[in-house]
């Protein structure tokens, strides 16, 4: 097996691991704008994309990533089965040369284009979308502007993405069934960009043990989409 591809192997084994341990509380944020399964639909795919990998021989990182897409999209249930696996297979053809910072940044745009693009959802809709916008531009911007590593792009990304899910909570909801409550949405965290934001919590643990992180990763991005709340100086 690869390094990188053992990294994705790595890194689905440590999603399901998370999801799992978080089923519980998603499906309790599930439970207040929508249908209560998404604890426990996201916890059985990644369950079984985790095993799928697990059997790939000597896995190329594009193979793991597509493999462990088309399991979502066969194990999880309503809307996140297209979401999370679909747009998973298609994005894996940008790693068919391995992982490099260019190679990432397009995986991340290709996922969140097809993200959108199958849920009809922007920003403000109170969805994963929330999370991920944030997260993908930070990444491609610390990546390319800034000349950052990936590893460190990917921690300012985390912190993007967990600003983003703050943002679902004061919102109202214009897509999925959390838009039939109206103006009850309001004050309630929305599950998506939740485990969205676990996924990459886990994607960048498994990444600083698998390449030489730098010391000291950002803990803080300045997100293009959300403004920064002003910050006084004493």
């Amino acid at each position: 097996m690869s390094d990188e591809g053992e990294a994705v192997v790595a890194a689905v084994a440590a999603v399901a691991e998370r999801i799992e341990a978080e089923r519980s509380h998603l499906t309790d944020l599930d439970s207040a704008i929508g249908d209560a399964d998404h604890g426990g639909n996201m916890a059985r795919g990644w369950a079984a994309a985790a095993e799928a990998v697990a059997d790939i021989e000597d896995p190329e990182p594009s193979e793991a990533v597509k493999t462990a897409g088309k399991t979502l999209l066969s194990e999880v249930g309503g809307a996140s089965g297209p979401l999370f696996g679909g747009s998973l297979v298609f994005a894996s053809t940008e790693l068919e040369d391995g992982i490099t910072a260019e190679s990432s940044v397009a995986f991340a745009e290709t996922y969140l284009e097809k993200v959108q693009d199958r849920g009809d959802a922007r920003v403000g809709d109170k969805t994963m979308v929330d999370a991920l916008v944030p997260a993908v531009h930070t990444f491609k911007k610390s990546v390319e502007v800034d000349d950052m590593t990936p590893v460190e792009a990917l921690a300012k990304a985390v912190a993007a993405a967990e600003r983003g899910v703050d943002f679902t909570v004061p919102i109202r909801a214009s897509k999925g069934r959390a838009s039939y409550l109206g103006w009850r949405s309001v004050g309630h965290q929305d599950p998506g960009a939740t485990s969205t934001l676990y996924i990459m919590e886990e994607l960048l643990d498994v990444a600083t043990e698998h390449v030489d992180a730098p010391d000291g990763l950002p803990d803080h991005a300045e997100s293009p989409t959300i403004p920064d709340d002003e910050v006084t100086e004493d």
